[in-house]
């Protein structure tokens, strides 16, 4: 019986990204002693089949809060929203649960362990979207040159869900988390306290997005135990390109000391001529390489 799983989900339209992770995941050995679940969510029966194949379970991803169906009209995706706050529920068999968003896929095994490390004793395993290189937190309109008008992404979400005004400060300049790879024991008492925060910006805030700053709120707000790992392990690549180490065949962070991308996450695309590198497998683009040269790679796993 394995004790930990690998969970994602997916539409019929991220079905090939889907198929990269799963394939990324059992490009290891270790990756045996490991379930891997699918939350269906908007799948063909053909998809599915194929799935079956390659992972443990696939059960159909439901609205486990009640949204507005003007709201979800057909968008089922949008369920991954909801759900992934509610894995022990669909997959109550494990221990341990590393949520990967299925535009990701695995690099290097080790960030998959120290996921799973980092949830023991109930504590949430995630990454803050902050380290070297990046040069932008937050944004500000200014007014008059020296009044600022807050615009970070927890600001925004946290005041169109009508959280409360205090809430919303204590995340304006918080370092933002992407809830796309998380881990969590099935015990964690930080399962219901995120469904409680999902619950309050469901009602008023847009869909997208909620799951993320109830994620928050859990962190900076609740001040949940929490194990903050390195930016490697959910390696955002629309906020920083990797560089490409040519000698060892893979990517690296883009500065001293160059360590291994373990989770590469193509969260809100890579573009290219208007076209999205999640959506055509042909789109690549220019990075460097440690030698400082250029290369015209794409980021999607085995490409």
């Amino acid at each position: 019986m394995k004790k930990n799983t690998i969970v994602s989900l997916a539409d019929s339209g991220y079905f090939d990204l889907l198929c990269e992770l799963i394939d990324s995941i059992k490009q290891f050995n270790e990756s045996s002693s490991v379930a891997i679940c699918i939350l269906d969510a908007g799948l063909e029966e053909n998809q599915k089949k194929i799935l079956l194949s390659k992972v443990d379970e696939i059960k159909k991803a439901e609205w486990d809060i009640k949204v507005s169906s003007i709201k979800v009209r057909g968008k089922e995706w949008l369920k991954s929203q909801v759900s992934r706050a509610f894995l022990p529920n669909y997959f109550p068999n494990y221990e341990k649960y590393l949520w990967i968003d299925c535009d990701a896929w695995v690099n290097d095994w080790s960030s998959v362990e120290l996921y799973f490390k980092a949830c023991e004793k109930g504590k949430l395993g995630i990454t803050q979207t902050i380290g070297p290189g990046y040069k932008i937190m937050s944004k500000a309109s200014w007014l008059f040159g020296k009044i600022a008008i807050i615009k970070s992404q927890n600001f925004k979400h946290a005041v169109s869900s009508k959280i409360g005004l205090e809430k919303a400060r204590k995340l304006a300049f918080a370092p933002h988390i992407n809830i796309g790879v998380f881990s969590l024991e099935k015990n964690s008492p930080c399962w219901k306290i995120w469904q409680n925060n999902l619950e309050i910006t469901l009602k008023s805030g847009k869909i997208f997005g909620s799951e993320g700053l109830a994620i928050n709120m859990c962190v900076y707000i609740e001040n949940i135990e929490t194990e903050f790992l390195p930016l490697n392990c959910n390696w955002i690549a629309s906020n920083l390109l990797p560089k490409f180490d040519e000698k060892k065949n893979t990517f690296v962070e883009p500065y001293l000391p160059n360590y291994k991308i373990g989770i590469m996450h193509l969260a809100a695309g890579i573009w290219r001529d208007d076209k999205d590198m999640r959506k055509d497998k042909n789109i690549k683009i220019d990075i460097k390489t440690l030698e400082n040269e250029t290369v015209t790679k794409s980021l999607r796993f085995g490409q």
